[in-house]
This record gives structure tokens, sequence and C-alpha cells, in this order.
């Protein structure tokens, strides 16, 4: 009858199991952010390395055109969910007209960012994932190598740019509708004049918190992307490899850039940013 190993012998294993598997993740993610920025900065020294404009575009219509109707619905939808869930304190002290203070901050410096790279992890992520690890069983990456093409030129590098790209702009759009959805609320069933609303959203708001969130969206789509190509080019075992590739992708990302948010924040606020 075989033995089994202690629970304490089992619990180190799967601690360093899970650390092993955190650091592969991080030099695997540090291996695609090298070289798509090597890769992307080549192109403006040496001009016969061209970047691949139209593979760029491609991908931005693949990847952020398609994902402006969803973004603009779950944004539209947190402003008015934030307006409505913040009235009922705020109207005990006479202080509904703060809702625009509130929403503007927590909107642009927060929720628009982040509502947007979550989006277009479930929307593009996965999509980049299952694309190269279907490539990656097809043997396509290798007939690649075989010409002496480089995968990360000219797979990886496109779509980390038309992610950040997008994520960039898409967050601005989140921006807008958010505030524009909770606004309409606010004004049409809250008993604040739309005058009110946009002076107190113009005087809260200053050019930090339009900038912190483009940084955040900048860093989100690189860890996107990366993270979305870095799970394609690893896929092994055919089909049940780019399914697992896929669910690997949503879940590292969504944790990644809440995490990333998080550290962002804390700097901007050392800063004095916020």
């Amino acid at each position: 009858m075989p033995t089994r190993e202690p629970l304490a012998i089992r619990a180190m294993a799967l601690w360093g199991s899970f650390w092993l598997s955190v650091f592969t993740l991080l030099g695997g993610l540090w291996f695609i952010i090298w070289n798509s920025a090597k890769w992307s900065v080549r192109p403006l020294m040496v001009p016969t390395v061209r970047l691949g404009k139209d593979a760029i575009v491609a991908q931005m219509v693949r990847v952020g055109v398609k994902s402006i109707a969803i973004v603009l619905v779950v944004s539209s939808c947190i402003g008015l969910i934030l307006a409505m869930s913040m009235y009922p304190p705020l109207a005990e002290l006479g202080q509904q007209n703060k809702i625009a203070n509130i929403v503007g901050i927590a909107v642009f410096r927060e929720l628009g960012p982040l509502i947007s790279a979550i989006v277009l992890t479930g929307f593009a992520g996965a999509s980049i994932a299952a694309e190269i690890g279907t490539m990656v069983v097809g043997e396509e990456i290798e007939a690649l190598e075989a010409h002496a093409l480089n995968p990360i030129r000219f797979l990886v590098v496109p779509r980390v740019i038309a992610t950040v790209i997008s994520l960039i702009l898409l967050t601005i759009l989140a921006d807008v509708s958010g505030v524009v959805s909770a606004g309409f609320i606010t004004c049409l069933s809250f008993d604040v004049s739309s005058q009110v609303y946009i002076d107190n959203t113009l005087v809260q708001l200053n050019l930090s918190d339009f900038l912190t969130g483009l940084i955040k969206a900048l860093f989100f789509g690189v860890i996107l992307a990366s993270i979305a190509c870095y799970n394609g080019l690893k896929v092994t075992g055919g089909a049940a490899g780019v399914g697992k590739a896929t669910t690997d992708t949503v879940v590292q990302t969504i944790v990644i850039v809440i995490i990333a948010d998080l550290v962002f924040t804390s700097i901007f606020l050392v800063l004095g940013w916020t």
C-alpha cells in the first residue's frame, strides 16, 4: 500500500509550484514586451525595416473598432449605477449636486481604463490567444521560422501596438459615456440642473485626472496584448491547449491589470497627481 506524502510537504510543493508559474509568466511577459519594443523602435532607426502598418490597422479594426459598442454599453451602465448608488447618502446631506464631482473622478481616474481593459480582455485578449495558439497547433509558427521570419515581429508587434492604441481610444470613449450617462440620470431624476452638473464636472476634473487614466490604459494595453500573445505562443496539446490558453489569458490579465491599477494609483498618490 503506497504511503501518502505528509501534508506539509504537499503544501510546500503547491506553494513552490505556484511561485514557479508566477516567475515563468513574468519571464515570458518580459521576453514578449522587450522584443516587441525592440521591433517597434527598429523601423524608426533602420529605414529598410518596415513596421507593417497594414497589419496594425487590421488588428485595430478587429480589436478596437468592434469593441466600441460593448465598451459604451458597459461604461454607460456603470455611470448610471454610480449615480443611483450615490444619490441616497448625498441627498440626506443635501449634496446631490456633488454626484458630478464623484463620478468624474471615479470614471476618469479608475473606472474608464479599468472597464475598457476588462471588456477588451474578454473580447479581444482571448481571441488573440486563440488565434496565435491555432497557428502554433497548425505549425504555422514553425513555417514562419523556416522562412527566417520572426514571429514576434510579424505576429506579436502588430497586435501589441493595435491593442495599446485601441485601449487608449476606448478609455476616452468610456470616460465620456460614463460621465454623460450619470449626468443623464442625475439631471432627469435627482433634481440637479444640467448646468450645475457640467460646471461641477469641469471644476472637479483637471488635466492630471485625464492623463493618469490614459497612462493606465497604455500599460493595461501592453499587459493585455503581451499575456494573450505569450499564452498563444506556448500552446501545446492541440485544441485543448488552445482552450486553456484563452482561459489563462482572461484570468491572468484581469488579475494583473487590477494589481497594476493598484500600483499606479499608489504611485500617483505619492506623486500628488490625485
